[in-house]
């Protein structure tokens, strides 16, 4: 059986995990420091980990491997999923690859350098939008497709 691992604190796509996950009968696991209200779903595992910084990550880190999908915009908890064999999915549907981790690590790094660099600058991100979760939708029904094949091929 596939399990999602969803780095869930301040995951915006949630329910849409649920939704896919139950349609491949995928045991979903929500990874939180707390304040995350509990599901009641035969398919959904609550891990709450101590308070603290990564904690839900190292989590989330230790547990991937290949067959699960990780979803995460953590990008070093990304890396470390990739480096596992899981497949791993932003919120917005982008996949984290070995082919472009190398690019993610060094923007994020460059973003954080600008952002020390000007310690007035707020934002700049942009907002989550109904397109956003049409493609996270997608590349999820996708991952868990693939990961069931994978496990097929396999046995």
């Amino acid at each position: 059986m596939s399990r999602v691992l969803v780095d869930a604190d301040a995951c915006p796509v949630k329910a849409e995990v649920l939704r896919v996950a139950e349609r491949h009968g995928a045991q979903v696991i929500y990874v939180a420091n707390g304040g995350l209200r509990p599901v009641q779903h035969p398919l959904v595992q609550m891990i709450y980990v101590a308070e603290g910084p990564d904690e839900a990550d190292k989590w989330i880190a230790e547990a991937a491997g290949p067959g699960d999908v990780v979803v995460t915009a953590d990008v070093p908890l990304a890396a470390k999923g990739v480096a596992a064999g899981a497949a791993v999915l932003n919120h917005n549907g982008d996949a984290f690859t070995q082919a472009n981790m190398g690019e993610k690590l060094a923007t994020r790094d460059l973003m954080a350098d600008l952002r020390a660099a000007d310690p007035f600058r707020q934002g700049g991100g942009k907002g989550f939008s109904k397109a956003d979760r049409a493609r996270f939708l997608d590349a999820l029904e996708r991952a868990l497709r693939a990961a069931r094949n994978a496990a097929k091929d396999g046995a």
